[in-house]
């Protein structure tokens, strides 16, 4: 049973390996021992289509029940449909919404097109965090509080961390080792 974790990036994120903090944390989690992390371009990258993620997540990722799904915007969203449907270990998510806010290409991609079923997302899972900060430019806090309401998320707020863009992310790192440490 070795453990794992799989990122799945935002959409529209191009090469995902030099794009925010995914290719940094990939590596990161990768020196932890015992532990090996997952990260690849996603197919159908500008619409993040929920038909061809999720396939794409059990048949060529091999998301099981232990894996550590980290997941950023489009790819939290995915990470909790998975979740709805599937035993995972955890799910780490970072900048979370529940609609399409109003966005033709975020409606076309399928993951708000049926209620969230946050009970069963929270029983397929042994852990839930989420990375959320009020001065995201693209989530408004409201979307990102009903997510971690509806899954009784460790919530890890921020004031200052905005769409989590950047090109490291310490504290996805420690979240995971901690995880790791307790389970």
């Amino acid at each position: 049973m070795a453990r794992k974790a799989v990122i799945l990036p935002g959409n529209g994120a191009g090469d995902v390996f030099r794009s925010n903090w995914y290719g940094w944390a990939n590596e990161k989690l990768n020196e932890i021992p015992d532990f090996s992390s997952t990260l690849k371009n996603m197919p159908d990258p500008i619409t993040a289509r929920r038909s061809i993620w999720l396939p794409f997540m059990k048949n060529e990722l091999s998301v099981d029940e232990n894996t550590i799904v980290i997941g950023h915007s489009s790819g939290a969203c995915a990470a909790i449909r998975y979740a709805e449907e599937n035993k995972v270990l955890g799910i780490i998510l970072v900048g979370a919404y529940t609609s399409d806010l109003g966005d033709v290409n975020e409606a076309e991609s399928g993951y708000f097109k049926d209620p969230w079923r946050w009970e069963e997302a929270r029983s397929n899972a042994k852990f839930i965090v989420q990375f959320g900060s009020t001065d995201d430019p693209f989530l408004p806090w409201n979307e990102q509080e009903a997510v971690a309401k509806g899954l009784n998320a460790e919530l890890k707020k921020y004031d200052d961390k905005g769409h989590f863009m950047n090109s490291t992310f310490p504290e996805l790192i420690n979240v995971v080792k901690e995880k790791l440490a307790s389970s």
